[in-house]
């Protein structure tokens, strides 16, 4: 809200699902998905974007996106390139999902400075958490 997006790309980083092919055959859906999980990059489409706009109508059409399903077994990450309506330097981004987090988002939304890798994120109960060194403007 505080600055306004115009559009954005997401780029979603998912671990292996359970409907995922443990050694190379057939799929119904793609070539690609019959590939096995345990040791391929895949990539693929995402419903991330569309559902983004369904729950935050203002979004709606602005979203686009792929992903990729790779050979992890929890956590997934989002890669979000945005274009703003409003000029804002990095700084004034983490301050802005710094305070979200502490404050209506606390529980839902996390932020961390700390140099984590996927597994440290395994077992957290919130369901988003901005990465403030792995980010760049």
């Amino acid at each position: 809200d505080r600055f306004g997006i115009v559009e954005d790309l997401m780029t979603t980083v998912h671990s292996i699902t359970a409907t995922q092919k443990t050694v190379d055959g057939p799929s119904m859906k793609d070539r690609r998905g019959g590939r096995a999980a345990s040791f391929n990059i895949i990539p693929s489409s995402t419903g991330a974007a569309k559902a983004v706009g369904k729950v935050l109508p203002d979004l709606n059409g602005k979203l686009t996106g792929m992903s990729f399903r790779v050979p992890t077994v929890d956590v997934s990450v989002v890669d979000l390139t945005v274009r703003l309506e409003k000029s804002a330097s990095y700084d004034d981004i983490k301050a802005a999902i710094k305070e979200e987090s502490e404050g209506k988002l606390k529980g839902i939304l996390g932020y961390i400075e700390e140099d984590v890798v996927s597994t440290d994120f395994v077992g957290d109960s919130r369901s988003s958490i901005f990465d403030a060194k792995a980010g760049i403007a």
